[in-house]
């Protein structure tokens, strides 16, 4: 019998090393890469049945590879897989067409459970997730937005930062100065209580700042 082919994408070794083992009764890994732009190669090489990924890796973020490869690969399901509980961010990804979202807390038999569903054309997020996902819709059907609007140059730095670009290289893109960069990093961190760059990268997967 051929088991489904499954690619797993997660920046941290162990944790790709540990998902490998949880899955490999059920599944045939046939690759684990660590950042966005490995794992769009290897889907568009490898044709995967299903795919686990987390929201934030490395050069491309999960969700904005996710929707590259879904362009090119309609039949493809994803599995996000993340720290990431906020919910908005969960609405985001399955209105992209994620299959599931699970929390890394959860327990390994629902990862495989949510997979499972996935082959069956079914979804599966995380109950806690899926209460929150429920509150953010009656909020606002129409899904996350931005509270406040970005300036065109904050806009241009946040979605290169969230691409994974160092403020070296996009001080270079942008021909301004890495004091420029970082100046318009802090202000959007500051004024929108944005604590960290992965905070950053989520922040720009939400409202959509980073382009197909």
């Amino acid at each position: 019998m051929t088991l489904p082919r499954v690619i797993l994408a997660d920046d941290h070794a162990l944790v790709a090393e540990a998902l490998a083992k949880l899955v490999a009764p059920q599944f045939e890994v046939v690759a684990r890469v660590s950042d966005g732009r490995a794992l769009l190669d290897a889907a568009l090489s490898l044709k995967p049945d299903i795919i686990v990924v987390d929201v934030a890796m490395p050069l491309m973020n999960g969700l904005e590879a996710s929707r590259q490869i879904k362009a090119k690969m309609p039949g493809v399901k994803f599995i996000f897989l993340t720290m990431n509980e906020d919910p908005e961010l969960a609405v985001v990804a399955m209105k992209e067409g994620a299959s599931g979202y699970v929390l890394k807390k959860s327990v390994g038999s629902e990862l495989l459970q949510a997979m499972q569903a996935a082959l069956r054309g079914k979804t599966y997020v995380t109950t806690e997730i899926a209460r929150g996902m429920e509150e953010s819709f009656i909020r606002d059907p129409r899904g996350p937005r931005l509270e406040k609007s970005l300036t065109p140059r904050q806009r241009e730095v946040v979605e290169l930062l969230a691409q994974g670009k160092s403020m070296k290289a996009v001080a270079e893109i942008l021909e301004v100065t890495p004091r420029t960069v970082a100046f318009h990093k802090y202000r959007v961190m500051h004024e929108f209580g944005i604590k960290t760059n992965a905070e950053l990268v989520q922040y720009a997967i939400k409202n959509r700042i980073v382009h197909q």
